[in-house]
């Protein structure tokens, strides 16, 4: 196949799709609107799983890579109720089946694997136009356009890409993040970080919860969950991170001192975040020459496997591409035949388990939920 692929967005998702293709001669090139891989931060710890995203690295070559940054004992888990008792405390197996590792640096490996010159960073995309045949005419915020004959939406959630496609639009689920950090936990937080253990914590009640992960370097990584409509997380000023910090702990004013710590000790200005979620069998008609992936075709609730399926999507769709080398339709339509029903089923999971968390049987859901079905995670 030599028809180059035009890919949208340099996420995890994105770049797999690229190293594949490199993997198999398939020339592409990325248009990521941030300006350089290090324009933000990029976010904290991500299990990936031995089923979906571990596969997509082997795909990419890039397996023995990804165990080189494996965060070890980090897949131990616990559940906590509001008072901090232990209701499921599950330590890492070492299996390796969803070791945790930083965002960033499996980023960093899949740029590092890339020809140079594979992403032009600073690319926003302001339009996308169809002109017939398969063909499509993308343009960015410095009016500048190319035209490709294979485009693919690698954009995440409010992808630009996605309209070709399908009129979907993802909606508010009703539940907000608000992130924060404690850094060098167990000598300045040792009883956070004795509540949140070796690996990631989930302190439940109906309707709010405190989660977070151990990263490196004794870095306790927090989100606080909580269901309140948009109007609500919108009325706080996150401006005034004083102010906005003791706005959300309200909320947990009765919690347990070392876990309304973690928010209330928190060394970075909060973040909010709403959850939203495309319906969870979206689909769509086979278009000539556009695609999907990750976010832009399946957004849903945070249940550890948004990454894992953008990779795997990625790794996917460059092996179709490389299996019918001379019909760029039936690679895609072999992928989206898959795709969309894989989408669907963890769609469907990830919703279930975002319920679980937060219902009024909360936490004693979550922990039936992991002694049925496995590893909590």
């Amino acid at each position: 196949m030599t028809t180059p692929v035009t890919i949208i967005g340099a996420g995890l998702g994105g770049l797999t799709l690229a190293r594949v293709l490199h993997v198999h001669g398939i020339p592409a090139t990325i248009y990521e609107a941030e300006t350089s891989p290090m324009a933000r931060a990029q976010g904290g710890l991500l299990d990936i799983h031995d089923y979906n995203g571990q596969l997509a690295l082997k795909a990419a070559g890039l397996f023995e890579e990804f165990l080189g940054i494996i965060h070890k004992g980090a897949e131990a888990s616990r559940v906590l109720d509001k008072d901090a008792t232990v209701l499921l405390d599950e330590p890492d197996d070492g299996t390796g089946k969803r070791p945790e590792v930083h965002r960033g640096a499996l980023r960093k490996i899949l740029l590092d694997s890339l020809p140079a010159g594979t992403i032009q960073w600073g690319r926003k995309v302001t339009a996308v136009r169809p002109l017939g045949g398969g063909r499509h005419e993308v343009t960015f915020a410095d009016g500048e356009t190319v035209t490709t004959s294979l485009l693919v939406g690698a954009d995440g959630a409010w992808s630009r890409i996605r309209p070709l496609l399908s009129d979907a639009k993802p909606e508010y689920v009703g539940t907000s993040l608000i992130e924060t950090y404690l850094f060098d936990g167990d000598t300045r937080h040792p009883a956070s970080a004795r509540a949140v253990g070796d690996g990631s914590l989930f302190a439940l009640a109906p309707g709010k919860g405190i989660s977070a992960h151990r990263e490196p370097d004794g870095v306790l990584h927090t989100y606080v969950t909580l269901i309140k409509p948009q109007e609500w997380i919108a009325a706080i000023d996150f401006t005034d991170a004083g102010a906005a910090t003791a706005h959300v702990a309200a909320e947990f004013h009765d919690w347990a001192p070392e876990l309304t710590a973690l928010i209330t000790d928190g060394e970075t200005d909060p973040v909010p975040r709403t959850i939203n979620a495309l319906p969870i069998e979206h689909r769509w008609d086979r278009v000539p020459g556009v695609t999907l992936l990750g976010d832009a075709a399946h957004l849903m609730p945070p249940s550890g496997e948004g990454a894992n399926l953008a990779m795997y999507d990625g790794a996917e769709l460059g092996n179709a591409l490389a299996a019918h080398p001379d019909d760029i339709e039936a690679a895609l339509t072999a992928y989206e035949e898959a795709l969309f029903p894989r989408s669907a089923t963890a769609a469907a999971q990830a919703s279930h388990i975002h319920k679980l968390c937060l219902d009024d049987n909360a936490p004693h859901s979550l922990v039936g939920f992991f002694t049925n079905y496995g590893q909590a995670g």
